[in-house]
């Protein structure tokens, strides 16, 4: 599937803002099964420096600093993306998680890329609350694939989306005790779980497509960011999956970037001098082109 895909993100500021430094990860990856065909971002008013670079999980990043009083900002990111479904993970293939996990922490020098997915990040630190949440899903003997598929279903069961409960940071623990948050504290949930038994995760952003109910017409503007986590598993690589809906993470799943939590990967973030509070609104628009022949 191929899609074009639109990100505004816009800044209204009480007083003039004199200086502005930001990063942006609003450039899709190119994956196994994604490829980015073309991205512009474009900034107003426009920056004093910009450059890019690739951070230290591959992300590209882009910094740009703005120099001169304003009192708006317009962040617009357009891309291109063409994304191939993923094949479902085959079950028959599975291993106990406790052997997979062990084989991990015993060798983990030879697998530093991955090892570091099992330790504490800013935003998501293990506890022993978390571990007892995925001890339902990872009972002795329980293929790994198995377990993360059930924690997976069980955090979509177990808690409800809503959007005026938490916000980017509500501790872990507060989420699980409300039993509500967005996709963003679902990921970190999900990620703190396993981590918490000694499995490597890592948090995805992203975009998802969204279809527009029978009889309605899909509304430009009205997407939005999303985010999922992400198990390492030894014979597959990266298995994906998307707590919020209950899914495999498939062709309906756009890639921007990974890290350890969304801390480390927000799409954009910055330091200002001046401007004495600030509105922001965000516009997100996903739209499906030809199918990929």
């Amino acid at each position: 599937m191929k899609y074009r895909i639109t990100h505004l993100t816009h800044y209204d500021y009480a007083e003039p803002v004199s200086i502005g430094h930001n990063i942006a990860h609003l450039t899709p990856r190119n994956t196994e099964r994604q490829r980015l065909d073309n991205c512009e971002l474009s900034i107003e008013p426009s920056a004093s420096t910009r450059s890019e670079r690739l951070d230290y999980f591959g992300n590209k990043t882009v910094f740009f600093s703005i120099q001169i009083p304003h009192q708006t900002l317009n962040v617009i990111s357009r891309s291109e993306v063409r994304v191939d479904p993923a094949p479902l993970p085959d079950l028959g293939l599975d291993q106990p998680w406790e052997s997979v996990r062990d084989d991990l922490w015993n060798r983990r020098h030879e697998h530093l890329e991955v090892f570091e997915f099992t330790l504490d990040s800013p935003s998501v630190r293990r506890s022993s609350e978390l571990a007892s949440y995925a001890a339902e899903s990872f009972p002795p003997g329980c293929g790994l694939v198995h377990g993360a598929l059930d924690l997976m279903t069980r955090i979509f069961h177990d808690f409800t989306f809503d959007s005026s409960t938490t916000t980017v940071s509500t501790p872990l623990g507060d989420v699980l005790a409300m039993r509500r948050g967005v996709c963003q504290d679902f990921a970190h949930l999900g990620i703190g779980a396993l981590r918490s038994v000694g499995l490597p995760a890592r948090y995805v952003s992203g975009y998802l497509r969204t279809i527009a109910p029978p009889g309605k017409s899909r509304l430009v503007g009205a997407d939005a960011s999303h985010a999922w986590l992400s198990l390492y598993v030894p014979w597959m690589g990266w298995l994906d999956l998307d707590p919020t809906n209950n899914q495999v993470v498939s062709e309906d799943h756009i890639t921007l970037a990974w890290g350890r939590d969304y801390s480390e990967v927000s799409p954009l973030r910055g330091v200002i001098l001046g401007g004495r509070g600030q509105s922001v609104s965000i516009a997100v628009d996903v739209e499906a082109l030809e199918p990929v022949s």
